[in-house]
């Protein structure tokens, strides 16, 4: 199991136990993450971190100051 957090700009998008697509987006020197239909983005990844799993999910939902943050479960 592989958990990731992605940034949610509004809530009520998404639900706990909710199981999601993701997509990868390439940039020159690493990979982000996009949660179904741009729910949700992830940080930047490195090559070796790069994520195999096309969906996952969710298992906790938060609010911060920052904004909202899902964590999403993948098998790897």
């Amino acid at each position: 199991m592989r958990n990731m957090e992605f940034k949610m700009e509004r809530t009520g998008l998404l639900k706990e136990g909710d199981v999601l697509s993701v997509t990868e987006g390439k940039l020159p020197d690493s990979y982000y993450y996009t949660l179904g239909n741009a729910f949700a983005m992830s940080a930047n990844y490195t090559f070796r971190e790069r994520l195999k799993s096309t969906e996952g999910t969710v298992l906790e939902i938060k609010e911060t100051p920052k904004g909202f943050f899902v964590t999403v479960a993948f098998d790897e």
